[in-house]
């Protein structure tokens, strides 16, 4: 176990619905969509780690991906919309969708 393990919940040491997860080489860590508690974190991949920490709270988060950048792209899982943020943004800027449900292009 690398991240979570510790049964579903809201604390810092648990998960509850990961939905999407990808690695961050340069800091050597898992960046996580915990969908159930609206929420991205980061678990190091150090041995000794035992909780995570939250990058961006309140989102409803779905998908993750990382540009060469480092911005960090969001999908909302009930917003129909995709945000970019810098590492230490809370609000993030649209970048896809924002308006609301549909089939359009």
């Amino acid at each position: 176990v690398v991240a979570g393990g510790n049964g579903a919940g809201n604390g810092l040491h648990q998960l509850q619905y990961p939905t999407d997860l990808l690695v961050d080489k340069e800091t050597d860590s898992l960046i996580i969509c915990d969908y159930y508690n609206r929420r991205v974190v980061r678990w190091s991949r150090r041995s000794s780690t035992t909780q995570g920490e939250i990058l961006i709270g309140n989102i409803a988060c779905y998908g993750l991906a990382m540009d060469e950048q480092r911005y960090l792209y969001v999908s909302g899982w009930n917003t129909n919309e995709v945000r970019r943020y810098k590492f230490g943004e809370s609000t993030g800027t649209l970048v896809a969708g924002g308006n609301g449900q549909g089939t359009g292009l």
